[in-house]
């Protein structure tokens, strides 16, 4: 199969407005994806009540997905460069429509892990072809505009998809229930698989790097030996297998390690360039990226629960209360990176991290405060101020991350900080057990389960804060002052795919 590199907007109005199209289609597709991650969490109380998941269910429903999305990222780059981008997109998007509708039929609680495995491996195809078909389609001096639209197309999921999960759910439509939030994809990605045949232009990289399927299997190993003992451990009284379980992932990891420098020898082609990890800055910003995945893994869940279990709120209340955070983060992120960091650098994050610990205190007290006569208009104030913080953190990072990385390595180290952010996302998903249901003891009583969730509300809550004390150390050893990337297109040019 011959390698090519298109020529993006060279041949007229035609083209330029085929390319258009092609933008919208992976637009859309980018954005389903990003409402999907978070439209679920906003949906569990009420696939826990009606469908009779378990605990460890209810966790693997979401870090399943997080954790098929991780583990193929960076190989679903790779097909696309070798394959072709549009072909696997097609593929992609076609088998996440599968996947959205495998959920929304689920018969049993199996059944919807398993879907939701499928579909984050499915969106691990999809996703890393957007950036990469944007590239191949756009002249480099539209890109800066086609960029800034992808940035709103990504405030915008995050905003509207607790909020549209909480409206599917109450609105119940045809009697479908918590089963909409899956169903709704259909039509949009049969129109994106039959609009993306049409109108994308099928491109791939010049010098594509071989597979490392090995290191995929290695590292999915690894993590599932680490998080089912601690989605499981709890229920089944921390069984010594658990123990051994988690032990021996450092092991695969270990092992995994070796392999990638033996095979970074042979072929040049790892799944994993650890050379990278001997840059000090981008050492420390993967731990960071790690972290703070594990930070918002364990938030956002026992957040949901806590509002809709706990507090017995309906979904589109607990929807409408995150809005406050979703616009704060939005404001804050626009801010830092257009006036603050260039100015202040460094200490913009490390300010973001104390600025976000302080809103989760704040929750922390509000919540021991009012107790369950808590209010959406209470919560606004430690929602606002976690926002700005997050804001402040998650658009410089990359930046810091990439500033010091050789330019040549850019787009793998691109890949591979989405790759440890949905890792520690599905970490975090995995502590919920223990920091969470762990505080909260069996068979409660009917008046015992809103003091029981507040409780272990606020527990989990002085973890994230931790968490978030040991970020801001930890970026002490990020740049003074980050140089400024294009991360997108420096990723699209290595096939791999950007921090999204």
């Amino acid at each position: 199969m011959t390698s090519t590199e298109t020529t993006p907007g060279t041949d007229g109005g035609g083209t330029d407005r085929r390319r258009w199209y092609a933008l919208a289609i992976v637009m859309t597709a980018a954005f389903m994806d990003l409402v999907d991650v978070t439209i679920v969490n906003i949906a569990i109380p009420s696939i826990q009540r009606e469908a009779g998941a378990s605990v460890s269910q209810i966790q693997w429903i979401t870090a399943g997905y997080a954790l098929a999305f991780a583990a193929g990222l960076i190989t679903g780059g790779r097909l696309g460069d070798i394959h072709g981008r549009k072909r696997v997109f097609l593929v992609g998007i076609g088998g996440f429509t599968v996947a959205s509708a495998l959920c929304g039929l689920a018969v049993n609680p199996e059944m919807l892990v398993a879907s939701r495995i499928l579909q984050g491996g499915m969106a691990a195809l999809m996703v890393p072809q957007v950036l990469s078909i944007v590239h191949a389609t756009f002249p480099a001096h539209e890109r800066g505009k086609v960029f800034g639209l992808f940035g709103a197309v990504v405030g915008l999921g995050a905003v509207s998809g607790p909020l549209l999960g909480a409206l599917l759910t109450e609105w119940d439509l045809f009697g479908w229930g918590w089963r909409s939030i899956f169903l709704i994809n259909l039509p949009v990605g049969v129109a994106g698989l039959l609009l993306g045949s049409r109108f994308i232009t099928e491109s791939r990289a010049p010098r594509a790097l071989k597979l490392d399927l090995v290191g995929v299997a290695l590292v999915t190993l690894g993590l599932l030996m680490l998080i089912y003992p601690l989605t499981r451990g709890r229920e089944l009284g921390w069984p010594l297998w658990g123990y051994v379980s988690m032990a021996g992932s450092l092991v695969v990891l270990a092992v995994l390690v070796a392999y990638e420098k033996r095979k970074a020898r042979r072929d040049g082609s790892p799944l994993v360039e650890l050379s990278l990890f001997r840059v000090k800055s981008f050492a420390a910003g993967i731990a960071v990226q790690t972290v703070f995945g594990v930070a918002l893994g364990v938030f956002f869940l026992v957040w949901t629960l806590y509002m809709q279990i706990g507090l017995g709120w309906r979904p589109l209340k607990a929807g409408l209360t995150g809005v406050p955070f979703s616009i704060a983060v939005s404001a804050a992120a626009g801010l830092s990176v257009q006036m603050l960091v260039p100015r202040f650098g460094r200490k913009v994050l490390q300010a973001g991290a104390l600025v976000m610990a302080g809103g989760v205190l704040l929750y922390v007290w509000e919540s021991a405060h009012y107790g369950l006569g808590i209010t959406p208009w209470q919560m606004a104030a430690p929602l606002v101020v976690m926002g700005a913080g997050m804001g402040l953190i998650i658009a410089p990072l990359t930046d810091a991350i990439l500033s010091e990385v050789p330019r040549e390595h850019s787009g793998s180290a691109s890949g591979l900080i989405n790759t440890v952010q949905q890792m520690g996302n599905a970490l975090g998903l995995g502590l919920v057990a223990v920091v969470f249901y762990g505080r909260i003891g069996d068979h409660l009583s009917r008046d015992r389960i809103g003091p029981a969730f507040a409780d272990a509300f606020e527990h989990a809550l002085g973890w994230v804060a931790a968490v978030l004390g040991a970020i801001f150390l930890l970026m002490f050893a990020l740049p003074k002052r980050p140089a400024q990337h294009v991360e997108g297109q420096a990723s699209a040019e290595e096939g791999e795919p950007a921090l999204v």
